[in-house]
């Protein structure tokens, strides 16, 4: 039997009154994802446990087969997990993003899509003028990296007050004043004062000369959130019986698959925008399921068009997941016989609102085994439709392979 798990990332929404009424996916063309709601069943799932924050953490951990509310430890630490930073037991790791700010308001919380060899380069200027023994910047994709704090910069209750700190994520507050949202709590004013040193350090960056000579948003400031410590998850194949592999273009789902000892598929020209290798993540996928019982396969795009807060441009990655992505699975997987393929986004992300949404979305999934429940498209009005009980994202890896959990 051969599985596969493809995700577009925060695909579901709410009815927009631009699209008279209608989601993106009533209104994008996903035959490819119709199809295997005909060829089996859908549904309604929840990957946000009640009182955790929605988001691709929860999502994907989740979806993994792993309850948040059981293994969850920060999403800062996961994504250290991918870009080889040992955490000690005491350290501290948050997600740092390259922010635009002005006029004291988030301008661009990705500081204009800035390129990994950009970001890279302020990173190292802030650890070389920031940073110290104990507070270390480490460079990972694009906007986003990681700060790790611990011994001896700080003491041990220092570092319990820093995990407590209260921080939003910056995609959450986009065109909003900053002023309410910076780090509150015991290890706030760390926090606080380091983000202030950055965009003495930034400003005058020559990457930031250039990008502003090139009339892209400058990386002027830092933005700590997701803060963990090192997560203790137990192996993937010692709890479903199964070896797999991860595809995604993003630190964290891959940093997922390192901590849970899945093999990390890198695909040339995936990005994690609109413009990543759909097609090669599909063809790399078929490829990954020749030698492995299954595959975990993450799409961002959706994601930061909805973030962008385009419903233009996420049909558009709704649409070519579905064409590249799903339909090159779903055609190449019957070639290895038995076979089962799931299809979900991994939490709601709201055109409206910009940001994530903790409601229940829709999964559907066909294969071998799987008597087809008569529904004959994948959306959020059909998931609803189905007349099942809504499943907590955790369960969904143990229907898939037959596996209790």
């Amino acid at each position: 039997m051969k599985y596969a798990i493809l995700i577009g990332d925060g695909m579901a929404d709410f009815p927009l009154d631009e699209l008279e009424g209608r989601t993106p996916l009533d209104v994008a063309d996903v035959p490819n994802m119709d199809e295997i709601v005909r060829r089996g069943v859908i549904g309604m799932v929840s990957t946000t446990p009640e009182g955790y924050p929605p988001g691709s953490y929860s999502g994907n951990m989740s979806l993994l087969g792993y309850d948040p509310r059981k293994y969850y430890c920060g999403r800062a630490p996961i994504e250290a997990a991918n870009i080889g930073v040992e955490l000690g037991d005491d350290d501290v790791a948050f997600r740092c993003n390259c922010v635009t700010l002005a006029d004291g308001k988030m301008d661009d919380f990705s500081a204009g899509k800035i390129s990994t060899e950009e970001a890279a380069e302020l990173i190292a200027a802030l650890d070389e003028t920031l940073g110290r023994d104990g507070i270390s910047f480490h460079a990972g994709t694009s906007y986003r990296h990681l700060t790790v704090f611990g011994p001896p910069a700080l003491s041990v209750a220092e570092l319990d007050a820093l995990a407590e700190t209260k921080c939003t994520p910056p995609h959450d507050i986009s065109g909003q004043a900053v002023e309410g949202y910076l780090p509150s709590g015991n290890g706030a004013r760390l926090l606080r004062d380091i983000m202030e040193k950055s965009v003495g350090v930034l400003n005058g960056h020559p990457v930031n000369k250039r990008r502003e000579r090139e009339n892209k948003p400058p990386a002027n400031s830092v933005w700590f959130w997701g803060q963990g410590r090192r997560p203790r998850m137990p192996l993937f194949r010692n709890v479903y019986g199964v070896n797999g592999a991860v595809i995604s273009a993003v630190d964290l789902v891959k940093g997922f698959g390192r901590c849970l000892g899945l093999d990390v598929v890198e695909v040339p020209g995936a990005t994690g925008y609109l413009d990543t290798n759909y097609a090669g993540k599909g063809e790399y996928a078929l490829k990954v399921l020749e030698g492995h019982d299954w595959v975990y396969l993450h799409v961002e795009s959706p994601d930061e068009a909805s973030h962008e807060g385009s419903a233009k441009l996420k049909i558009r990655a709704i649409e070519d997941f579905d064409r590249h992505v799903v339909g090159t699975v779903l055609r190449g997987i019957e070639t290895f016989g038995d076979y089962r393929i799931m299809v979900l986004p991994d939490h709601i992300t709201s055109i409206a609102t910009r940001t994530h949404a903790g409601e229940p979305f829709p999964y559907a999934m066909a294969g071998t085994g799987i008597t087809p429940g008569g529904a004959t498209e994948f959306s959020e009005k059909s998931g609803a439709s189905a007349g099942t009980d809504v499943v907590e994202g955790h369960t969904l890896m143990g229907r898939l392979v037959n596996r209790s959990r």
